[in-house]
């Protein structure tokens, strides 16, 4: 996969700063980003990982995930939004790489400017892609139809594409979950309109209700059985999720420590007389976020490098991929969590980027995996299932 030396030469300052500047209005209106995504569009960003044969970047994970953290500096919910979409080019990618081109149908559709989202999160479904509570029902000619209800549906205002799942009980003593994905245009589908949160509100991952929602047999690509899975797509799914989750919480980090360590340069101690980054408390506090942010960064790039290399962890790779997003969204919102201490209260106005950042990196923890989730696979890992 091709590479981007330099994110900036795709993302350039000036465009960060366009994006920056409408944040915050979008966060107040609750809005989608409709003025980001067309200029992310127009950049072929959304084709980041499509093959420059059929007229995308192809860039690789390390690239994308670098542009991804660039992007949420700026505008993190954006960031976020994307992220869904550039999910499933990812996964089709590295199964690309891999061998396996059963999810050509989405490199050819995003490369046809086709937006896809994420069906995958459903409310009490703990095991998520391994089971689901949405019925996936036969048609008779290899298609299903999909009824069930999907949470945290993401760019829910613009998708023309959604990956779905659900749960075949035809035969009973062998259930499968299906995969693939539906067209907008098929309808069988409704949003809710209710995405009315703390944080990441720009992006608008209304809840989604499918009723007989029709998934035509040429876009089933997975019939697998219940249960956890090491097949190459549920993998593929894991390791683009995680890495690109990861990379945007990075970039949430990377922008709070800049702004606490303008905020401590820009002010003075009535106190001392002296600035504020000659307090002690101060530039330990700034100091110990770097620290974090230091060896976060590594740890992305490397995850994501070995995807790019083909590099075969086996059944290390599952442990690696949950823990980095674990570690990630959690050395955020330390990070975030020491600048609005340095700051000071000017941060708790609602028209405080560092406020606005506080709340968005909160979303953090309800990705999967959760952090009990991803503790018990890692437990499993070193101590084997219990019993």
């Amino acid at each position: 996969m091709a590479t981007i030396a330099d994110p900036s030469a795709l993302l350039d300052d000036d465009l960060l700063e366009r994006f920056r500047a409408r944040a915050a209005g979008y966060d107040e209106a609750n809005a989608f980003p409709h003025d980001d995504f067309d200029e992310l569009a127009a950049l072929g960003y959304l084709k980041a990982a499509v093959p420059r044969e059929l007229g995308g970047l192809g860039l690789g994970v390390e690239a994308i995930a670098a542009l991804q953290s660039r992007l949420a500096t700026a505008a993190p919910a954006t960031a976020l939004a994307v992220n869904m979409h550039l999910v499933w080019t990812v996964t089709a990618a590295l199964l690309a790489a891999r061998g396996d081109d059963s999810l050509r149908l989405v490199l050819d559709d995003a490369a046809a400017g086709e937006i896809f989202a994420f069906g995958v999160s459903e409310p009490g479904n703990d095991l998520v892609l391994f089971d689901s509570v949405t019925t996936a029902t036969p048609t008779g000619d290899g298609g299903y139809t999909f009824t069930g209800t999907k949470i945290f549906t993401s760019l829910s205002p613009v998708w023309t594409r959604l990956g779905v799942f659900g749960r075949n009980d035809e035969d009973p003593a062998a259930p499968s979950i299906v995969h693939g994905f539906l067209r907008r245009a098929d309808g069988g589908h409704e949003s809710l309109d209710d995405w009315d949160t703390v944080g990441m509100r720009a992006t608008q991952s209304h809840t989604t209700r499918l009723v007989e929602a029709p998934v035509a047999a040429s876009r089933v690509v997975r019939i697998l059985p219940v249960g956890p899975s090491a097949d190459p797509f549920v993998f593929g799914i894991f390791a683009a999720f995680e890495t690109l989750i990861a990379a945007v919480y990075r970039g949430i980090a990377r922008r709070a420590l800049d702004l606490a360590v303008g905020s401590a340069l820009a002010r003075d101690s009535r106190r001392t007389g002296l600035p504020t980054s000659s307090d002690p408390v101060v530039r330990w506090r700034i100091a110990d976020a770097a620290i974090d942010l230091d060896g976060l960064e590594p740890q992305i790039d490397r995850i994501a490098a070995d995807l790019d290399g083909l590099v075969d962890h086996g059944a290390d790779w599952f442990p690696k991929l949950v823990g980095l997003k674990v570690r990630a969204t959690e050395t955020a919102t330390r990070v975030v969590d020491r600048a609005v201490t340095v700051a000071g209260g000017s941060s708790f106005r609602s028209t405080s980027e560092l406020g606005r950042l506080y709340r968005d990196v909160l979303a953090g923890r309800f990705h999967p995996s959760s952090s009990d989730s991803a503790h018990e696979t890692v437990a499993v890992r070193w101590l084997g299932p219990v019993g």
